[in-house]
């Protein structure tokens, strides 16, 4: 954040608003993906450990599940959000909106087509949240009733889901970024 300070401090003249919103997007969509990694990369096996050492004596996923994953659930799922509704409104002011998500009128031509691979990725991503993620974790969790059939269930459901959003994040981040900065092949 002080980079961010230190950066508009410095800099001449007043940022124009297609700036602010691309910078909140970047900041929301690092939220939003750091949530993603850390969930894949980090709690998920951290749950896995505790739950193999909480017959031996160790303290088992309650601390995790019951303080940590419902904080970072509520940040994760609101950041995709805003990730996706700063995306559409950055699209929008620099008059591409349509052209993205129609893929330059279907014809794959333009660097708005790949800014749209990467945003209807985001918005294939942002529905796994929402639809497939988080009724699942609520589940999990014992936010909501369920049985241990629908837990089992709901760990497979949610649990492919992420790992499908990690694995299109790395294709949707290229398309936001090959726009401004060239493709790499």
């Amino acid at each position: 954040m002080l980079a961010l300070v230190i950066a508009f401090l410095l800099r001449t003249g007043t940022p124009s608003p297609i700036e602010w919103t691309v910078w909140f997007h970047v900041v929301v969509g690092i939220t939003w993906i750091g949530l993603l990694y850390y969930f894949n990369f980090v709690q998920v096996p951290a749950v896995a450990n505790a739950l193999a050492e909480a017959d031996s004596g160790g303290p088992g996923p309650a601390a995790i599940n019951k303080y940590v994953a419902p904080r970072a659930l509520l940040w994760f799922r609101w950041a995709a959000v805003l990730t996706w509704l700063s995306g559409a409104a950055a699209l929008h002011k620099l008059g591409i909106l349509v052209p993205a998500f129609t893929f330059e009128s279907f014809t794959f031509a333009g660097p708005a087509s790949v800014m749209g691979m990467g945003a209807w990725l985001g918005t294939i991503m942002l529905f796994n949240v929402w639809v497939l993620i988080w009724p699942n974790q609520k589940k999990i969790l014992g936010i909501v009733q369920a049985s241990p059939e629908e837990i089992a269930k709901a760990k497979v459901v949610a649990l492919m889901a992420s790992r499908t959003n990690t694995l299109l994040s790395i294709p949707m981040l290229l398309g936001m970024t090959a726009f401004a900065h060239g493709m790499p092949f």
